[in-house]
């Protein structure tokens, strides 16, 4: 039976739904950090942390088209409703948390491994996004206390970059910017950062 036109019309005044809201995190005792969580909001906004009390967040955005990739994939994965561990015997590689919040509701997974190819891949998104937090990290240390290691931070984030392990690739303009500009760094070093910006605002592809 059709809806009648004051039912459909009534439709269309309820509220939508709280967007959702993505979280990740990954415990690894011995490893460096032990701990990572990254949060995801539907506007591309990224929070990257290396404890859940860190006061220092790291932020930075992804694209439109990073940012509906991963929610795609939440999505296929029913909002982590169901579990995604594959049972075999692996080694261990850290305890993966996915978890969304929408609603009032909240859902959650937990796996060492898993062979659900959208959860491989979402898994993949997040470390992708721990990564390039981590690049950025290590750079603005680097330019701060060790102008020496600017050269080795550099090449290392351009290595990432070509593999296609970044996203968010805005994010190192700024400091890219002020490494070229200040003579005190290194030749190389303001060269290569040159060569990393100019690759960004071209438009390199985002990570896939």
């Amino acid at each position: 039976m059709k809806l009648s036109l004051t039912l459909l019309f009534a439709c269309t005044l309820l509220p939508a739904a709280d967007p959702p809201s993505l979280f990740y995190s990954k415990a690894f005792p011995g490893s460096t950090p032990a701990y990572v969580q990254v949060t995801l909001d539907p506007g591309g906004h990224v929070v990257y942390q290396e404890a859940p009390d860190d006061d220092l967040p790291l932020k930075f955005e992804l694209t439109k088209a990073e940012t509906s990739e991963v929610y795609g994939l939440a999505e296929r994965l029913d909002w982590f409703k169901h579990p995604v561990e594959s049972g075999l015997k692996v080694a261990f590689m850290g305890t993966k948390t996915f978890r969304c919040e929408m609603g009032g509701q909240k859902h959650e997974v937990q796996f060492n491994y898993s062979e659900d190819p959208s959860a491989k891949a979402l898994w993949d998104w997040f470390e992708h996004m721990t990564e390039s937090a981590q690049h950025r990290i290590n750079l603005e240390r680097a330019a701060k206390y060790d102008k020496l290691g600017v050269f080795k931070a550099l090449m290392q984030l351009g290595a990432a970059i070509e593999a296609k392990r970044v996203v968010g690739l805005e994010q190192y303009l700024p400091m890219l910017d002020r490494i070229i500009n200040n003579e005190s760094y290194m030749h190389t070093a303001r060269v290569r950062a040159s060569e990393i910006a100019e690759y960004i605002r071209a438009g390199a592809k985002p990570a896939q």
